[in-house]
């Protein structure tokens, strides 16, 4: 009982179909070039260490080889706001330095993110006195918000992931868009 090739094809014919326009040819690509871009910003990285306070010496455990930040792309610490990508902040921050903080967030080159590291960072913390300031969402706008008084490294490196993720979804022209224009005015940030 062997195979019959040729009744078989008669019983199933298969017909080719034509690929629809744009799926076929030279050119052709399996994804679309904003999600290649935002694959590569989301593991390239450039933090900027923003540190004042004792959340800044958890940040230091995370470079160590327990926690190797280096895994997903942030080795490379930039202490130049001009060559960095992700800012930091970690830390009480009190009302005079907020100038700073902006100046150093205004220097950084689209496109930019924000992590506020610690409950200092993030809301003030337990100095909810009239010289700190009460969250740097105040001053600049934040992405990711890691909880904690200190954070551990482990909260620190889930708030990369989480950055990452946000950085994978979003377009390619995001300082062209009108809903991060409007962000920025709300910022008085040109």
């Amino acid at each position: 009982m062997g195979l019959n090739f040729k009744d078989m094809s008669e019983k199933s014919k298969h017909t080719m179909v034509e690929a629809p326009e744009g799926f076929s040819g030279e050119g052709f690509f399996a994804t679309k070039l904003t999600e290649v871009v935002g694959l590569a910003r989301a593991n390239s990285l450039w933090p900027l260490p923003f540190a004042t306070s004792c959340c800044g010496i958890e940040f230091m455990a995370t470079m160590a080889a327990t926690y190797d930040v280096a895994r997903f792309g942030s080795e490379r610490m930039s202490f130049s706001p001009r060559q960095a990508d992700m800012l930091l902040v970690m830390g009480t921050i009190s009302k005079k330095m907020a100038p700073i903080l902006r100046q150093v967030y205004e220097q950084m080159a689209e496109p930019r993110w924000v992590i506020a590291v610690g409950a200092c960072a993030s809301s003030g913390g337990i100095f909810d006195t009239y010289s700190v300031l009460q969250g740097i969402d105040k001053v600049i706008p934040v992405d990711v918000y890691v909880p904690g008084c200190p954070p551990r490294p482990e909260q620190i490196l889930d708030g990369i992931l989480r950055l990452q993720e946000i950085v994978k979804a979003e377009p390619l022209n995001r300082r062209g868009s009108e809903k991060y224009k409007e962000l920025l005015n709300s910022y008085n940030i040109k």
